[in-house]
Order: C-alpha cells, then sequence, then structure tokens
C-alpha cells in the first residue's frame, strides 16, 4: 500500500501540534497506520542590528530571532483519510506539504 508523507512547518509550535494531533485522531478513527508527529530539527534565522541609525552614541545591538518547527507524519494512504486531512482548518501561520511514496 502507498504511503502518504505529511510535512508541517509552522512558526508557533502550539499552532503545529494540534494539526497533527488532528491528523492523528483522524488515523486512529479509521483504524490506518501512522507514523509521527517526528520533530525534525527548528531552524533558527538570526540577524542582529545597531539600535542608533546614525551610528551615535552607545554600541548597543538588538537581536531579532525567528524559529521554524516542522514535523514529519507518514500514513497508509488511502482515499478517505486524505479527504478528511484536506478538510482540517488550517491557520496561516501552518504551512502543509503532503507527498505520496
Amino acid at each position: 500500500m502507498q504511503t502518504a508523507i505529511i510535512k508541517l512547518v509552522s512558526t508557533k509550535a502550539k499552532d503545529i501540534d494540534s494539526i497533527a494531533s488532528q491528523i492523528k485522531e483522524i488515523t486512529k478513527s479509521i483504524n490506518i497506520k501512522c507514523n509521527g508527529p517526528i520533530p525534525l530539527p527548528t531552524k533558527v534565522i538570526s540577524q542582529t542590528t545597531r539600535k542608533a541609525p546614525s551610528h551615535q552614541g552607545s554600541h548597543t545591538y538588538e537581536r531579532w530571532e525567528m524559529r521554524f518547527h516542522k514535523r514529519l507524519i507518514t500514513i497508509e494512504s488511502s482515499e478517505q483519510a486524505l479527504r478528511q486531512i484536506m478538510r482540517i482548518v488550517v491557520p496561516d501561520t501552518v504551512q502543509i506539504e503532503m507527498s505520496l511514496g
């Protein structure tokens, strides 16, 4: 049987975990094998800027940081399960990528 690989990416960990738990509940209700959510390494983007725009005054800096949390879920691809997963209401902060393999 084919498997579907679902990759979730978000800047908010709570949002990504809620979507992953909804997918887990769907697979349990249909009795389909599900592996995951497997946490992948968090990507951190950091930017350091100087507070004073005119290069005068004290040498103080601000550090900005953005984290991208990732989860991976593999399920057996059944048409019924994939249709229910497509109906999940997804917040703007979460991106879902599905591939059949």
